[in-house]
């Protein structure tokens, strides 16, 4: 006889997402601290390009809220923090290095022998940088434009409006005879009023053509380094992690009230909500530490980050086994299960990616490509989790309705709904985000840009405590919980990954039922006519 396959069980599944856990932890054990750029940007000899007439280089651009007003009593508290509810944008160590045959050229006693220019400008004078109100698509200042006394030569062009102060600012910094390094000395740019602001270094001197930039500049809010489109998040973060302990002490409560009725599946939803609680308090104190260094410590980053990804992970797994009918309708996941934590695993490999993408670069904006790039295939693992959990779903329900177990076919029933809820407002909000960011390309709604992350992270947690509505500890858990009379042991081998797959259950119903039928006949003629007894004889000889 040949050997009885193995069966593999939910908890197996559970301990192959824990040894995931446990993987990316002792990876994050090898990260050193290390200080990421934030909201201060950093420039490493960068080039500038050339646009028009002018050369220039993105220097960074951040939300800003205006600086706070201070009265004299403020004033004198904050003696010793000068920087107390100010918004700015200071120029440390910035230097300027051009090409040694540009400086040979100059005259080594003349002073001024090179302009770089540093323009601060909020979005919405954009319009103001050049010649556009002169009917010109000159960038800087030429000797036709510089008839009428509107500009001077060698300067780039803005347009001041004398009745409003916070317009275009522009830090004129000069090289020096021969001198190939130009140092800004440093300067702090207050900002009173509420914007978006862009920085961009330029030179107008095609002489200075192969000028490098490096140095960095810090940018600050009144209520700390956090920049203005992420501040909100810091709140939310917290907000949140109060929102999943509430849930964990309810939890924990009716878990504790009724453990010895406790299921494997419970287990599942606690490690769930555990790592939700410790991923948004990890957030909060990485916003809070951001906040208030400007700096991204690289090891409180990847842990935040990556507790995340874990949690991401493990929640699509817990829908899945539960719509697949693990506890319930099953015993065991059977042979499906290296399939299961195959999808795990490589959706954890993409969502960290993206995550750490995202979060490492979100201030110097390197991340636009490589997040379009890791953006692809973590939405192809979310469709192929949606369609093997509804997938799942159907077979079940399907079961449920041929052995007429209404109590779980009601449990099913709303738990599929309050799916197919959480999907049509996900594909709403996803053609909501597309307009957002292709009607905002120069984010001018910042204040609103958090709303996007915070979505998901709140409909997440929605569906979590319906689960533990649906699935809560009780005195009479055989009412949802697996049972030999309800429970048969079919494969759910043949569900697929994709929804064009999708068996229909008749076909099995129709065996089950014939086996059932047979079995019914024979027990009957065995009582009848007392062939059991035949059959013992037959045996004996």
């Amino acid at each position: 006889m040949g050997q009885t396959p193995r069966q593999i069980h939910g908890s197996d599944l559970l301990s192959d997402g824990y040894k995931i856990i446990l993987f990316a932890l002792s990876f994050m054990s090898y990260c050193s601290i290390v200080q990421v750029g934030a909201s201060i940007h950093e420039y490493h000899t960068e080039s500038f390009i050339r646009r028009s007439n002018s050369f220039f280089f993105h220097g960074g651009s951040e939300g800003l809220y205006a600086s706070k007003p201070h009265s004299e009593n403020d004033k004198l508290v904050s003696e010793d923090k000068p920087i107390n509810g100010k918004s700015f944008i200071r120029f440390e160590s910035v230097t300027f290095r051009r090409t040694k045959q540009s400086a040979e050229q100059k005259n080594e006693m003349q002073q001024r022998t090179g302009l770089v220019e540093a323009i601060i400008l909020e979005v919405r004078d954009r319009d103001k940088i050049g010649g556009s109100y002169l009917n010109s698509d000159a960038i800087c200042c030429t000797p036709e434009l510089a008839k009428d006394g509107s500009c001077k030569v060698g300067e780039v062009i803005i347009h001041q409006n004398l009745d409003n102060p916070n317009g275009p600012q522009r830090i004129q910094a000069f090289f020096e005879g021969k001198n190939e390094e130009l140092t800004m000395p440093l300067h702090t740019v207050e900002i009173n009023s509420t914007g978006m602001y862009y920085l961009y270094f330029m030179f107008c001197d095609p002489e200075l053509v192969g000028t490098v930039i490096s140095g960095r500049a810090v940018w600050r809010n009144p209520d700390g380094y956090l920049p203005g489109k992420m501040a909100p998040l810091m709140t939310f973060s917290g907000l949140v992690s109060l929102a999943y302990l509430v849930l964990g002490l309810v939890w924990f409560l009716r878990f504790v009230q009724y453990w010895k009725d406790i299921m494997q599946l419970h287990y599942h939803i606690t490690a769930v909500i555990a790592l939700g609680m410790c991923e948004m308090a990890l957030w909060y104190f990485e916003y809070a530490n951001f906040n208030a260094t400007g700096s991204r410590p690289m090891g409180i980053t990847i842990w935040a980050v990556t507790l995340t990804a874990v949690k991401k992970t493990i929640s699509r797994l817990l829908i899945l086994v539960v719509s697949l009918g693990y506890g319930v309708v099953r015993p065991t996941l059977g042979s499906i299960t290296f399939k299961i934590v195959l999808l795990g695993v490589t959706y954890f490999v993409a969502s960290e990616a993206l995550e750490l993408v995202e979060h490492l670069g979100n201030i110097n904006d390197f991340s636009g490509k490589a997040r379009l790039f890791l953006v692809l295939p973590v939405a192809l693992l979310d469709a192929c989790f949606i369609l093997w959990i509804f997938s799942s779903l159907s077979k079940t329900l399907e079961k449920l309705q041929i052995r007429r177990s209404m109590a779980k076919l009601e449990l099913y029933r709303k738990f599929t709904n309050a799916l197919a809820v959480s999907v049509l407002l996900s594909v709403a909000w996803i053609g909501y985000e597309l307009y957002f960011n292709a009607t905002d390309p120069l984010s001018e709604l910042w204040r609103r840009a958090w709303i996007i992350p915070a979505f998901w992270t709140l409909l997440a947690y929605i569906i979590l405590v319906v689960i533990c509505v649906l699935w809560a500890p009780s005195h009479n858990p055989t009412g949802y919980a697996h049972s030999e009379e309800t429970g048969d042991d079919f494969d759910e081998d043949s569900i697929p990954l994709t929804g064009s797959g999708v068996k229909v259950a008749g076909d099995l119903s129709t065996v089950l039922e014939r086996k059932e039928r047979k079995a019914s006949l024979a027990a009957a003629d065995h009582h009848v006519f007392g062939l059991s007894e035949d059959l013992e004889e037959d045996k004996r000889e």
